[in-house]
């Protein structure tokens, strides 16, 4: 055949492209110029820290925000995306980090709202069966959401994403709430799902995942582009030193443990619901002394907000001595007697529960400071307090315009260094923290686990509850696991594997666990690749029918 015959195959246009996308708001410039190219069948890691301008990027991408500047492609042809109605007739899907289902709604009924309307339920129902089966999400159409686990909660997202018939599927922090062998099942479907051809923007602080599952990565500083890569190719280090510059600073475990007293004592704690879709606790027994770190590890929706409630506060329906804050019962008391006593806490929601919104950071301060120096014979001492305000901004290294800015215009990742650095600043003597990093950035993320490091070190008791087991395992000194209100038995941290909290993780701290003797064994425990398939499977099918 002579050479002139010869033709390739023209080459695909990528499924998306941007160049030059900016964006500004009056104090910030979210993006900056930002190219990006995602190719079809691609899975492409965002990363940066938090404030780097990645969920504005995704935004726009969505149709949820308009950017200033720039240019978006698709399939080769210029766009511009109004809203996230246009971005779904393209093929454009997004599951949120935050769930966006109604409870009394069932599996079919969630899944219509995101479909065009007059859609034949049957059908849909039966859809969404051979969905969840060709890709292993498996679903009962007609269960209520209530009733159904948060991996099982997270696949309906995933499942109403894919009905759709997505070019590109968009997931945000998708393994937050899912065990190592749930995360494991899911990497298997989006792997199915890549080489069907969808295009997948993945967004995570976890930069082990993000080695494990990604063909390429852009990463994002300041609202810029700093660098673009294969993960696959990198390091934790190197990625880390992209994303921020540097390497988050390393702070070994120490091995010594200040024997102190009993600083908390939980009791025998049981409780009926509050409410129809809260979790009973059931008879519940903790101990907390001074100088150690105890981590309580479990899947969202086991009992973890209730039990934070009670010790905060907020919850007073438990008997006086079922809580008890260095020997005194507390059980019925409110949260400003507790703060009284010693203790601070951190709660799960950042905005609403940890801040007020629409405060500034100085005014913030006085949701837990309500004593000296900063209150005086009932008269607030503002210049006291906007000055431990910009303590906190300067140890913790928040990125903000100043103890004036308003708490919702920090970046999540920001706003949970303030709000930790406030309690910290209290000096207390128990200190409770729900989620300490949930979507904080690795360099933020170190900081705040050598600032809890520091606490343990000073003598103070902190319970740390957790869905980042990665985070547990490098902080605590013994380890809980909550399921269906239930509390494990504690295990010291150097006997405990990733495969044995996961197995308990789902309620079975009955079933033994082999606990090799060498140092080479307890490593090897303690990778998530050394997690067979038979108990992937196992656990997560246990998992995912509602026991835990």
């Amino acid at each position: 055949m002579p050479e002139s015959a010869i033709s390739t195959p023209p080459v695909p246009p990528p499924r998306l492209e941007l160049t030059g996308i900016s964006k500004r708001y009056p104090a910030v410039i979210a993006n900056d110029q930002v190219n990006l190219q995602v190719g079809p069948g691609e899975i492409h890691a965002v990363l940066g820290e938090n404030g780097a301008g990645k969920s504005t990027l995704m935004k726009i991408i969505f149709g949820a925000v308009k950017p200033d500047a720039g240019v978006m492609r698709w399939n080769g042809q210029e766009i511009r995306i109004h809203h996230p109605q246009e971005a779904r007739q393209l093929g454009i899907a997004m599951v949120f980090q935050h769930f966006s289902l109604f409870d009394t709604l069932t599996v079919t009924e969630n899944i219509a709202l995101g479909l065009p309307s007059g859609i034949d339920m049957a059908e849909l129902a039966m859809q969404i069966r051979q969905t969840g089966d060709d890709y292993g999400l498996t679903l009962e159409p007609h269960r209520h959401v209530h009733t159904l686990s948060v991996g099982e909660r997270q696949r309906v997202e995933i499942v109403r994403a894919l009905l759709t018939r997505p070019q590109l599927l968009i997931l945000d922090e998708p393994t937050s709430v899912l065990t190592p062998q749930a995360v494991q099942k899911l990497f298997v479907t989006l792997r199915k799902i890549a080489a069907e051809g969808c295009s997948i923007l993945y967004i995570s602080h976890k930069l082990d995942e993000i080695r494990e599952l990604c063909h390429h990565a852009t990463v994002m500083r300041g609202g810029k582009v700093t660098g673009t890569c294969d993960p696959r190719q990198e390091s934790a280090a190197s990625l880390s030193r992209m994303m921020i510059g540097a390497e988050p600073e390393q702070h070994p475990r120490s091995t010594t443990q200040t024997s102190g007293d009993l600083r908390l004592k939980i009791t025998q704690l049981s409780l009926p619901k509050a409410h129809a879709f809260a979790t009973a606790l059931d008879n519940i027994d903790l101990d907390l002394f001074g100088g150690e770190i105890v981590g309580i590890a479990g899947i969202s929706g086991n009992g973890q907000q209730e039990l934070l409630a009670v010790l905060s506060g907020e919850d007073r329906r438990a008997k006086p001595d079922m809580v008890r804050l260095k020997g005194k019962a507390v059980g019925h008391l409110g949260p400003k007697a507790r703060r009284s006593s010693g203790q601070s806490l951190v709660p799960e929601e950042r905005l609403g529960r940890g801040a007020v919104p629409e405060m500034s950071l100085a005014g913030n301060m006085l949701l837990s400071h309500q004593t000296a120096p900063l209150v005086s014979h009932g008269m607030i001492q503002f210049r006291q307090v906007t000055q431990l305000a910009a303590q906190i901004i300067d140890r913790f290294r928040v990125k903000s315009s100043g103890p004036d800015a308003l708490a919702k215009s920090l970046s999540g990742g920001n706003l949970q260094k303030f709000i930790v650095g406030r309690e910290i600043m209290r000096k207390p003597d128990v200190f409770i923290v729900a989620q300490p990093t949930w979507g904080v950035d690795v360099g933020a993320a170190a900081q705040i686990h050598q600032e809890i490091r520091l606490l343990r070190e000073s003598g103070c008791a902190v319970l740390i509850i957790s869905e980042e087991l990665d985070e547990l395992f490098a902080l605590c000194d013994r380890l809980h696991v909550i399921a269906k209100g239930k509390l494990s038995p504690s295990v010291p941290i150097a006997d405990a594997t990733l495969e044995q909290i996961g197995v308990w993780m789902s309620g079975l701290w009955n079933e033994r666990i082999n606990t090799p003797g060498t140092a080479e064994d307890k490593q090897a425990k303690q990778s998530k690749q050394n997690i067979d398939a038979t108990s992937n499977e196992a656990v997560t099918h246990s998992a995912d029918r509602g026991s835990v």
